[in-house]
């Protein structure tokens, strides 16, 4: 043991074993002791074993890479902490769980991370993945299990299962001409977050409004009870804004052969939150509305004659295609071309 190494304090993952790493990991996810109730078996074996009284198990894997997904530190000069990566891994894979309509029921994780990494940061990943957990309302979630490996860059992929308890689940393609286009969470706050965290403005010179959707951007907030939700009122189609509202709703307007027309008042009024960032950075709101992504709200369409469920608002409708035209986005009539995140071409 190296003399500036403390047995109860390791600096950096590179001075602890895989089995001591995982000893610190384990409890703060609350692994030890607590499980939902899908999980028949957790850690300790070679595989989980998981429950599904459904008979069908809803599947979704996303990941996040260092300086791909964020930065450890950014241009205005904030630090990305462990607690906001692993509350984000636990965000966005819960929301995509939720776009169909389904409930999370557990999660596996694999981290990759670099040898001089600090324990510090990523015993803070761990709370950040159990707080996503508990205080975004997946009450029947817990972690299962996971995977831990080196490499050059720090690497985080999480697999989230979870169930449909009865009913079919809410796809792309089911919106048809006529029905009401309605969003549930936010939109456009994680990408002026981005914005700011992108800026040489110091993050220290920031207002609470600012530093408010900085927060949404590192820590985002999907409305997990609205995917079942709309599940429950009838909704036709569904799909989690996570590439931006335009790009999103292409993908849905593709699905289901149909051109989603967006109410310009609508987006006028989610427009106007982010004024605090907008005002600052000198930048049109609408462009964080229309593309950007990361807020992780729900898309999804409506038969006009069913109540809309209380975290809804309708913000458009679903029209038919004309002669010779393409799904796709419009406002009041007219092609939206404010495109969104691509992880390729961006």
């Amino acid at each position: 043991m190296p003399e500036d190494r403390q047995p109860g304090n390791p600096g950096a993952v590179g001075e602890l074993s895989e089995s001591e790493l995982l000893s610190r990991i384990f409890p703060r996810l609350d692994m030890e002791g607590r499980h939902g109730s899908a999980v028949v078996l957790g850690p300790g074996d070679d595989a989980a074993i998981i429950a599904s009284p459904d008979g069908r198990t809803v599947i979704s894997i996303d990941t996040q890479v260092q300086d791909q997904d964020f930065r450890l530190l950014w241009p205005n000069g904030y630090r990305t902490t462990g607690y906001d990566v692993g509350w984000k891994a636990a965000a966005q894979n819960l929301s995509d769980i939720n776009a169909m309509g389904a409930t999370a029921t557990s999660m596996v994780v694999s981290l990759t991370l670099p040898p001089e990494t600090p324990v510090s940061w990523v015993e803070d990943l761990a709370d950040g993945l159990t707080a996503g957990i508990r205080e975004l309302g997946a009450v029947d979630c817990s972690v299962a299990g996971g995977d831990l490996g080196r490499g050059r860059e720090i690497s985080v992929s999480v697999a989230v299962l979870g169930t449909l308890s009865g009913g079919d689940a809410v796809l792309r393609s089911g919106a048809r001409p006529g029905d009401v286009l309605a969003f549930a969470g936010t939109v456009g706050r994680a990408a002026a977050g981005l914005a700011l965290l992108e800026s040489d403005r110091d993050v220290t010179t920031i207002n609470p409004e600012q530093r408010a959707l900085l927060d949404v951007q590192c820590r985002p907030l999907p409305p997990l009870s609205a995917g079942p939700a709309a599940r429950l009122a009838g909704a036709t189609a569904m799909l989690d804004v996570s590439d931006g509202l335009v790009r999103d709703g292409a993908r849905l307007a593709s699905a289901s052969g149909v051109v989603l027309d967006l109410d310009p008042q609508e987006l006028k009024r989610l427009a106007e939150c982010l004024a605090p960032a907008s005002d600052f950075l000198g930048t049109d709101p609408l462009v964080w509305v229309l593309g950007g992504g990361e807020d992780h709200g729900l898309l999804a369409t409506f038969p006009p004659d069913i109540q809309l469920p209380p975290v809804f608002t309708a913000i458009g409708s679903v029209q038919a295609l004309g002669t010779n035209e393409s799904p796709g986005v419009k406002i009041s009539g007219h092609t939206a071309d404010t495109g969104g995140w691509d992880h390729f071409a961006d």
